[in-house]
């Protein structure tokens, strides 16, 4: 992962394979709809794109695992 874009693909990803609308995730993360919408088109990612340089220049690789619903890998 090497972008807000790339998180808010992934998250979009998971979400509906999920089969969730954005509505309900940003309610279960307790964010507006349309800040969400936002996180997934990579538009709320100025702090984002910070850590992930800052981790990148740590020598970190950003990954995500998917795991069942209860967080379970």
């Amino acid at each position: 992962m090497r972008s807000p874009e790339d998180l808010g693909r992934a998250i979009a990803e998971i979400r509906k394979s999920q089969h969730l609308t954005q509505a309900q995730l940003a309610e279960q993360g307790a964010m507006s709809r349309d800040s969400f919408a936002h996180l997934e088109r990579g538009r709320q990612g100025r702090s984002i794109e910070l850590l992930l340089r800052l981790l990148r220049r740590l020598g970190a690789t950003v990954t995500i695992t998917v795991g069942d619903r209860d967080g379970a890998v």
